[in-house]
């Protein structure tokens, strides 16, 4: 059991955000899902976590907003704890479109959550779990995705680009802070079966690409919740700037 440990799990209400919240609830670790705008759903998921018995919060917040993001770590802070682990799962994608048919707009609202957001979860992340900082350590795992490898072509190129930011701000941040009792890692789903498709446009988009997949299906979340698990814990304690990919052989 991890009693002791602290989680804040950013994009938390659905998809592998919910699947993770309730691997890490079932292993005893106190809870704050965090989500932007589906309440209902996040308190649904908060009450199933609490009938295992584990301290579970929600909190909204915006986290591309600076002042959204310090009021989430500093209600976790006061409710649960001081964090322990940091799961970076939100994640905005938005109709499929050409790069020729991208305006500033929607690219910098892409930005914004998926990589500012990321940055700054992780800036008050390190601040409290930095023995530089009197803190005792902790684990941050960061949410990729195979598109980051291959770019997406004709349907997301902007969300493939700010995965890739992902996956150089989890290599420069484990190396930036391992020697402060922090390891940094990533997981980087592929085709998985979230409601995440349907806000590009195409709720079927994982059947439509399985037969394009070696292991011919989607993943699901708690597969992808299961090695997000496995990174936080202590039987990952040598990993740190690393990846796992979970895309079906893709």
């Amino acid at each position: 059991m991890n009693g002791g440990h602290v989680a804040i799990i950013t994009g938390g209400g659905r998809g592998i955000g919910a699947a993770t919240a309730d691997r890490l609830a079932k292993s005893g670790y106190r809870v704050c899902v965090n989500y932007r705008n589906n309440e209902t759903a996040a308190d649904a998921l908060v009450k199933k976590l609490m009938a295992y018995g584990a301290k579970t919060i929600a909190v909204q917040a915006n986290i591309g907003n600076e002042d959204d993001t310090v009021r989430l770590f500093e209600t976790v802070d006061r409710e649960l704890g001081s964090v322990t682990a940091l799961v970076n799962n939100a994640g905005m994608l938005l109709p499929q479109m050409r790069v020729e048919d991208m305006d500033a707009s929607r690219i910098n609202r892409i930005l914004e959550t998926n990589v500012t957001g990321a940055f700054l979860c992780c800036r008050e992340a390190v601040k409290r779990m930095s023995t530089t900082h009197g803190g005792h350590g902790g684990a941050i795992v960061n949410v990729s995705s195979a598109a980051s490898r291959i770019g997406s072509a004709g349907e997301y190129v902007d969300y493939a680009a700010s995965k890739g930011a992902i996956d150089t701000l989890t290599r420069g941040l484990a190396l930036e802070v391992a020697a402060e009792g922090i390891r940094v890692n990533c997981v980087r789903p592929g085709f998985i079966h979230t409601d995440m498709h349907a806000d590009g446009g195409e709720p079927g988009r994982v059947a439509r690409v399985a037969d394009s997949i070696p292991l011919k299906r989607g993943g699901k979340p708690e597969e992808v919740a299961n090695a997000i698990y496995w990174l936080l814990s202590d039987e990952a304690s040598y990993a740190t700037g690393s990846f796992i990919d979970l895309a079906g052989g893709r």
